[in-house]
């Protein structure tokens, strides 16, 4: 099929010369491109939302440990404390 398609000069420049490197067309490297974005919209629309379990059990930390001191928890969770 013929279409028209306006680019930025600067990337028709580009892709020019990128066409000439890999000995291609203008056109075959935009359907390239196309069948690429189209190829990532697909994949994204066939993943199935995770659902993370939650644990509805009491408890909670050990006596003294506190979550928001990274250096303290590192220390427990290897034995130094």
């Amino acid at each position: 099929m013929r279409t028209t398609v306006k680019l930025d000069d600067d990337l028709l420049q580009r892709a020019k010369r990128e066409a000439t490197l890999r000995r291609t067309t203008i056109t075959a490297l935009i359907e390239q491109g196309l069948r690429l974005v189209l190829a990532q919209l697909s994949s994204r629309q066939r993943r199935k939302r995770v659902v993370l379990p939650v644990c509805r059990m009491g408890g909670g930390t050990l006596p003294g440990v506190n979550l928001n001191d990274r250096f303290a928890l590192q220390d427990t969770m290897e034995g130094r404390q």
